[in-house]
């Protein structure tokens, strides 16, 4: 395993105050991270932060082994780490599908033909090519969800960053998303309140509260009704229950203060 991502000590503020208070993480090659909290503790912050779309206050962010200090640094760093906003609308912006999910790799580089092709090839990967050719904006809600996926997926990122990729969805199109995100051998963060998707993706877990990081445990308890918990703690274990699915362990390498 190698070193993808690493903050240390990073601060955020905004408007004086801090959202990201001396935080220091470590994302490897191979791990499914579930960043846990509440409504407006920083989460979408710290994600934007990885990517140079937020300047830390103080601290370091090194990515793909390079130190990350100016705008121009972090160029190459969201073509390796793809960022799914929890909007569609605001990823998703040419007229048809196909356009959008090719756009990625025009901007890469490639001639025209080999993007349409890459897009093509992702789109059939994640069973949507009967979309390709339909407008963008007259999309279903989960339609536009899976395509934005695509789109970023189409960059073939080393890491991906999903803010709230389950937002709005009906059962048909969580179980699309889940089933490909599952089937995905790329590191992620994965920002979400749906307990049960993390609890089926996640291999690790930490919580951000009052701007800092501790570790959190995801488990299911299985009883009459299926129930996934959040738990903070300080010790690297799983909790176990009846008949209970696997659980998310806490990351080791986050160095809360």
């Amino acid at each position: 395993m190698s070193i993808l991502f690493e903050l240390a000590d990073v601060t955020v503020e905004r408007a004086g105050r801090p959202i990201l208070d001396r935080i220091s993480m470590t994302l490897m090659t191979g791990t499914r991270l579930a960043l846990v909290g509440a409504i407006g503790a920083g989460k979408t912050t710290l994600l934007r932060t990885l990517v140079g779309l937020e300047t830390p206050t103080s601290g370091r962010v090194v990515a793909f082994g390079r130190e990350r200090r100016v705008e121009t640094d972090f160029y190459d760093v969201r073509t390796r780490a793809g960022l799914l906003f929890q909007d569609p609308d605001d990823q998703l912006f040419s007229p048809t599908v196909i356009e959008d999910v090719a756009f990625g790799p025009l901007n890469l580089g490639l001639a025209r033909a080999t993007a349409i092709a890459r897009a093509e090839a992702t789109l059939g990967r994640l069973g949507l090519s009967h979309l390709s050719t339909r407008i963008t904006h007259h999309l279903s809600g989960g339609e536009k969800r899976l395509v934005s996926l695509a789109a970023v997926l189409a960059m073939e990122p080393q890491v991906l960053l999903l803010d709230e990729p389950t937002n709005a969805l009906d059962q048909t199109h969580l179980g699309r998303l889940t089933d490909i995100l599952t089937g995905l051998s790329v590191a992620m963060v994965i920002v979400s309140h749906d307990r049960l998707f993390l609890e089926r993706l996640a291999t690790r877990a930490v919580l951000l509260k009052d701007g800092h990081l501790t570790p959190a445990y995801l488990h299911r308890h299985v009883h009459a009704h299926d129930h996934v918990h959040v738990h903070g703690g300080d010790s690297d274990h799983e909790h176990r229950h009846d008949g209970a699915g696997h659980g998310a362990h806490a990351d080791p390498a986050i160095r809360s203060t």
